[in-house]
Formats: C-alpha cells, structure tokens, sequence
C-alpha cells in the first residue's frame, strides 16, 4: 500500500483536502436553496462518498506488495482486527450524524457561520484528544494557543450569526412598514390590487420581485418561497443548538479514527498488524453509509422540522440536482480520506488544520448565496473579527505539525 511519510507529503494532502472539505458544503446549501428535499440530496451524497472510499482503498490501499507488518488493503478484510474496525465504524457514525446535523444548520445559521462553529468545537475537543492519543508528538506550546483561537472563533461565529438575524429581521420589519405606509416606490405598469397582495402576504412570504438584490428583504423573502427548509421567524436557537450538536459529534469522528488505526490501548491480539488508514477508512464510510441510509429514509416518511412528506418513489424519481449530490459525496469523500492519510504522517492532530475548511465555504457562501450582503457595522466587524481569529489559528495548527515515527 501506499504510505504518506513526509512532513511535506502530508502537509500537501491536508491543503488538498482543505479544498475539497470546503467546497461540497456549498453544492448541498445550493440545491437546499432551490427546493431539493435535504433528505434526496443527502441519500444521493451518501451513495458516492462510499464510493469514494472504496476507490481510496482498490487504490492506494493495493499499491506495492503486501508484507506481515504493512498488509494491502484485501489482506486486512480477513484478519482478525475487530476491535480497530469498531472504533473506525464508530468515527462513521460520528461524522454521518454531524454532516446530517449540518445540512439542517446550513439553512438557520448559513453556511460560513455554521462551518466556523462546528470546525472550532472539532479543534477545541478532537485535537485535544488526538494529541494524547497521538503520544504528543505535536508542540504543544505551539497546538493549544491555536486550540485557545478556535474557542474564540466560535464566540464570534455565535455573535455573527445572532446579529445576522437581527439585520434581518428588521429589513423584513421596514420592508413590511413601507408597504402600510405606502412609502415604496411603486411601478405605475403595476397595479394597486398587486401591491395590496404583497403587503397582504408579506408574513407568509408570498411577496417576490423579479430580480430582488443579495441582502434584501425581498432577496430574503424570494429565497424563502423557493428553500426547503422555512427559517423565516423561526429562533436563532434551534439553528444554534443544531450547529453545537453537530460540531460535538465532528469532533468525535477523528480521535475514534486514530485508535482504529494505533491501536494505543492495545486491543488488537500480538503479531496482528494495525488496521491501514485504506482498511480503516472503508469501515467509517461503511458506517457512515448505513447511518445515513437508516436515518435520511426514515426521515422521508417522518419528516424533520416540518419539511414535506416524501417516498422511495419520489426519491428514485427526484433527478433535479442529483449530479451535483454525486459531486458533493465524492469531493466530501476524497476530502477525508486525504485529511486521513495527511494525519498518520503528521499527526491527527497537526491534520485538523484542515477544519480551516470555512474559510472556503465562506468564498462560496459570498460569490454563490449573497451572504453578509447589506448589513450593520457591527455585524461586519464580529464577521472580520471571527475570519481573522479562524486564520490565525489554522497557521498556529498547522505549524504545530510533528512526525510520527
């Protein structure tokens, strides 16, 4: 098999994965976006991001010959390695409850926001743990002050995405007074009876203009009528309480990986070889495949959040965007199977350095959703405040890259 054993080659895997880690959000909140049901896009991800693991693993996992201590990937399938397979299979389903969590968060909290919460948590308690496990070979006076960074970009992610609602809200309060008052400019082609309508169905988000701007209450409005998932009045609570669970269970999913291909606590018999990150990366995505199967259909039929019933059928049928689903599942895949194979070569810890993922989601989250468009000072300034925190801390992660023996 093949094995990342430069600082070099790891630190090029993390930044690739970095770019891939960032990018697939952005494809799900689109189709959202445009009305695809969360629980069709998220069936269609989980298809080829186990593909993508399996392709890792007929891959990388088969290259060379196999030998007693580094086995190829089909020779481990029949060893006696348990109790690493478990732990690989509980990383899976860490990370499937956490990305299901997010694809609900995305629609409360935003995108940008929702992956600079959830990636600090990951770092404040995954890498914590990954140093421990990882016998510290990461430099702890450089590691924890940029684990103290992260802590303190969530502060402002939470301080951004609560002013953010605020903006909001009151673009929607004035957009509303404007129409009772009759202070809108109104077009004279247009008729009395239509503004009427709009300002009659404002609270039900029945009122659109043709080509309303990013940031606008009738960009907001506009986009309500077409999401799946209604966020308009709903309390910046339930995005938040989302977004924190999903970030507890991201950082779960890496330290349960690093026992599963260590070993430290010594579960697996003598003269069995530790499972391969190819060996171990099959089973998490095997797992990760299985949650979201049994969650995402049952969720079809009991429908989270009041989002519409739906069907097998109507999930076999549904083909609008189911290109772009497949594209998501296999840069998430790829994503995290480089992040894998960057951290058995630098450290676990060192490699959650790709969790810097949101600083791409927020390139998409502007140039694609007109996110942070027309809002107060404030919320800008908590917005700077919470991307400069995030960058200073991917440096101080990464810098503090060792090497594992």
């Amino acid at each position: 098999m093949y094995v990342v054993e430069s600082k070099g080659g790891a630190i090029a895997c993390m930044l690739l994965s970095l770019l891939l880690l960032g990018t697939w959000p952005a494809i799900l909140t689109l189709l959202e976006r445009r009305g695809r049901l969360p629980q069709h896009t998220y069936l269609d991800y989980t298809i080829t991001n186990l593909l993508a693991a399996l392709i890792i693993a007929f891959t990388f996992g088969e290259i060379g010959t196999s030998s007693i201590d580094k086995p190829n990937f089909i020779n481990q399938l029949t060893q006696d390695n348990w109790p690493s397979v478990l732990f690989a299979m509980t990383g899976g389903i860490a990370l499937s409850l956490g990305n299901l969590a997010t694809q609900y968060a995305w629609a409360f909290v935003g995108l940008s926001v929702t992956e600079v919460i959830t990636s600090s948590i990951t770092v404040v308690i995954g890498t914590t743990l990954n140093y421990f496990l990882d016998d510290k070979i990461n430099k702890a006076e450089i590691l924890f002050p940029g684990v103290g960074c992260f802590l303190i970009a969530v502060c402002f992610g939470s301080a951004v995405h609560s002013s953010n609602a605020a903006d909001n809200k009151a673009k929607l309060t004035s957009f509303s007074n404007d129409y009772e008052d009759g202070s809108v400019i109104k077009d004279e082609s247009v008729s009395e009876e239509t503004y009427a309508n709009k300002a009659e169905n404002l609270e039900n988000g029945t009122a659109t203009k043709e080509k309303a701007k990013f940031g606008t209450a009738d960009f907001l409005i506009k986009l309500e009528n077409k999401r799946a998932i209604k966020v308009l009045g709903k309390g910046t609570f339930i995005g938040l309480a989302i977004t924190f669970f999903a970030g507890v269970c991201f950082s779960l999913f890496s330290p349960a990986f690093n026992v599963a291909t260590n070993d430290q606590w010594h579960k697996l018999k003598d003269g069995v070889a530790h499972l391969s990150v190819y060996a171990a990366f099959f089973y998490f995505s095997v797992s990760c495949f299985l949650i979201a199967i049994i969650l995402n259909i049952s969720f079809l039929y009991r429908p989270v959040l009041n989002l519409p019933k739906s069907s097998l059928k109507a999930y076999v049928s549904d083909w609008n965007g189911r290109r772009w689903a497949f594209l998501a599942g296999l840069l998430c895949g790829f994503g995290n199977g480089l992040q894998f194979m960057g951290g058995q070569a630098a450290g676990y810890a060192a490699a959650d350095a790709v969790q810097a993922l949101p600083l791409v989601s927020t390139f998409w989250g502007v140039l694609l959703f007109g996110e942070y468009r027309r809002l107060s000072r404030r919320t800008y300034v908590l917005l700077v405040g919470m991307l400069s925190m995030f960058i200073v801390a991917v440096s101080v992660l990464m810098a503090s890259s060792g090497h594992r023996k």
